[in-house]
Parts: structure tokens; sequence; C-alpha cells
């Protein structure tokens, strides 16, 4: 069988047309990568572990600046010293997923927001240094304020417990890049009180707060619309405008939240997104690499690489193993009964009985008492941050459409075993 040969200047064509697809999938692909990294962790610093994912993103900023601001009417900042993606959430009213400390994983509580607003505003006028002593003293003084004392906060650093709790804020300071580290160690100031040095990085602390308007410009009202109105956005005046901040809300709320349950939009929200669905989701998983999945309950784009998430559910260890095994069971009884609930007190049962089986295998300290409650209230706190789950006031428990998706196999006993 004869060829027709082909003509020299397609010859010469060929090469560069293959040559330029080459160069415009490697484009997109870094900048999916920067992508995914800021929906991760949306601020990110030239140095530690995201300095990788800075320099593509810097790279890329035009692209991606564009891309997040038509698509979910978010405002990405990129200087030198810090790029910051400025989210506006869907909603102010999710409590389920708090800032944690980067050591321990542990959420921070009421006490340690308090202390990381006021070590935020103790730097904002420090010098360029500064001593981990100096600035719990800064801080205790600044606790002083009355309104503080008002809400029955009390602060002291001279017991190790204080001090731990002090230590809490000022490592997600450092996860965060606010400042840096020169000296010491901060397990040392909580045993012994040793000093710590730190630079302070001003261009980082300029860009932590992410919302439309000045906190200090908000009136005064309850705790949630003040919250509401940090990220209110203009009234739309019309149609096409309405269709547009529908669209920005659903878009943050697939890329955001982990998952979306048609009944938590309203009916204009979804008949708009049973029109476009067929076009929002296409174009959301092309460029982010997220794997749309679609039941008649809601929706979720899924991160099957676990590298766009800053929560997901763990497979490994003693909490991953039993978080699993709940999972697993809450979810058989969905399947068996649509209107299953669960007390709080059957959840820490089905805890003791998986302790009882596998703490052999598990860290020593679930035999201690009262380990049960700790481990089901930290593997139910995960569920209900993946949306797998919900808690009434009462504590109990029911479980959500999405969690049917998991199904725990057969781990190996090298996974189970957590020291």
């Amino acid at each position: 069988m004869s060829s027709i040969p082909l003509a020299p200047r397609d010859v010469a064509r060929r090469p560069a047309a293959i040559l330029r697809e080459e160069v415009e999938d490697a484009t997109q692909a870094e900048r999916t990568r920067a992508l995914r990294a800021l929906l991760a962790r949306s601020l990110l610093t030239p140095d530690g572990a995201s300095k990788a994912a800075f320099a593509l993103a810097r790279r890329h900023a035009p692209y991606l600046r564009e891309w997040c601001a038509h698509y979910a009417g978010w405002t990405l900042i990129v200087t030198p010293e810090v790029i910051r993606l400025r989210k506006i959430p869907s909603a102010t009213t999710d409590a389920t997923r708090p800032a944690r400390d980067p050591v321990s994983g542990n959420p921070l509580d009421r006490r340690c927001y308090v202390l990381l607003c006021l070590a935020l505003a103790v730097l904002e006028r420090s010098d360029r240094q500064t001593t981990l002593g100096r600035l719990s003293e800064q801080v205790i003084a600044a606790a002083t304020d009355p309104a503080i004392s008002a809400a029955g906060l009390r602060f002291g650093f001279d017991t190790q417990d204080g001090r731990r709790e002090f230590v809490h804020a000022v490592r997600l300071l450092l996860d965060l890049g606010a400042i840096r580290r020169v000296q010491g160690d901060e397990e040392s100031y909580v045993r012994e009180r040793s000093d710590v040095l730190y630079n302070v990085v001003r261009p980082v602390l300029a860009q932590l707060l992410a919302a439309r308007r000045n906190p200090s410009l908000v009136p005064a009202g309850s705790f949630e619309e003040q919250l509401a109105a940090l990220i209110s956005e203009p009234r739309p005046e019309t149609a096409d405008a309405r269709n547009r901040q529908i669209r920005l809300k659903l878009t943050r709320r697939l890329l955001d939240d982990p998952v979306l349950y048609y009944d938590e939009l309203d009916a204009e929200e979804r008949a708009y997104f049973d029109r476009q669905r067929g076009h929002l989701l296409p174009e959301l998983a092309q460029v982010t690499r997220l794997q749309p999945e679609l039941r008649a309950e809601g929706i979720a784009l899924a991160d099957l690489d676990g590298d766009a998430t800053d929560l997901g559910l763990p497979e490994e260890g003693t909490e991953g193993h039993l978080t699993l095994l709940l999972t697993t069971h809450l979810a058989d009884r969905l399947r068996s009964n649509p209107n299953a609930t669960l007390s709080h007190a059957e959840i820490v049962r089905f805890a003791a009985m998986c302790i009882t089986q596998h703490k052999h295998h598990w860290r020593k300290d679930v035999t201690l008492p009262s380990a049960e409650r700790r481990y089901a209230d930290l593997a139910l706190e995960r569920l209900v941050s993946l949306g797998l789950i919900a808690r009434g006031s009462d504590g109990a428990v029911r479980p959500l459409p999405a969690i049917g998706r998991f199904a725990l196999g057969a781990p190996a006993l090298g996974e189970l075993h957590d020291g």
C-alpha cells in the first residue's frame, strides 16, 4: 500500500504544531497545579512548604487572577513576598472547619482565637524582630481591655498550660508565615520559659485579613450580622447581575465545600443550577482537575489526588481507622433507614466496641478512661466538617447522603498500627 509523501513545508510545520501543543499542555498543567495549591491554602509565601506553589502562582498570576475573579469573584493579591487569594465564603454560618494547630492538628478554641487576634494586634505595632516572651507580655497587657474581661476571658502565662495555650496561636502565625523563627523553639518556652526570637513579616501580616469591609466600619449588631456585613456584596439590580451573583455563590460552594446538597439551595438557585450545570461543571473540572460526582441529593467536586484539599477523610492511624469504621457504620445505617438518627451515646458505645476489637494495633492511649468519648468526638468533628453527617443541638447524629460513597476495605495491619 503506497502512501502520499508530505510536502516539504508540511514536514516543517508538523513538528512546530506538536511543540506548540506540548507547550500549551505544560502551561495549563502548571496553571492547574497553582490553582489547586491556592484552593488548598489561600496564602502562599516564597519559602517553606509553599515555595514551589508560590513560584508557579506568581508565574501564572494574570491567568489565575482573571480565572478566580470570573468564576468565583475572588481577588488574587500577588507581591514578591506573599500571594493571597481573598476568598468570599458562600455563607458565614459554617463553624465546622476551624483553624487548627499545625503541629497537633487540634482545632483552636475560642480562647485561642482571642489570643491569635491579640497577637496580631501586637505584631502590627512591633519592631522587625520580637521574642516570644516580649510578645506574651504585650498580649497579656492587651488582654486587660474591658471588653475582653466583660466576655469572661482571663489569660495568664505563669503555668505550662497557659503558655501552651498561647503557643497554639503562635504556631498558626508561624505556619501562615506572619513570623519566622530565628532562634529557639516553642516547646522550650512552654517547659522552661526559654525565649524564642522571631522576624516579623509585615507583608504577610498586611494580607491576612480577607474581608470586603474594614471590621472597624461595620455597624454594631449581633455577631451573625457583623460577620455577614464583612462579606456583603452590592444587591444586584438586573436579571443578569442576579444570575452572575448566583453563579458566583454556586462556584464558591463547589470549590470550597465538600458537598453541595440541593435542599440547601433556594428555588431560584436550584433552577439556575439545573440550567447551567452542563456548562459550569465541565469548565470547573477542566481547570481544577476536580472530578464532579452527581447524585440525586446533590453534587461534589471530588479531589481524587488529595492535594487541593485542606481536610480529608484519614485512612491511617488510630483516629483514621476509627473514623473509617464509624463512617461505614453510619453509611450502613443510612442505607437501611433513610431517616436514621443515632444518639451521641450510641456513637460512644460503637467507639468503645472498636477499641476493644482493635486496641492491640492502635495507640496505647485508647485504653485510658474516657478515651472512647474523646476519639468518637474527634471522628464526629471530621465527619461534620466533610458534610457527611449533621449534628443536632442534643448531639444526635444524622448521616447525610454523601456518606454513602465511603466504604472500608480490609486494611493491612501495618496501616493500622499507630504506636
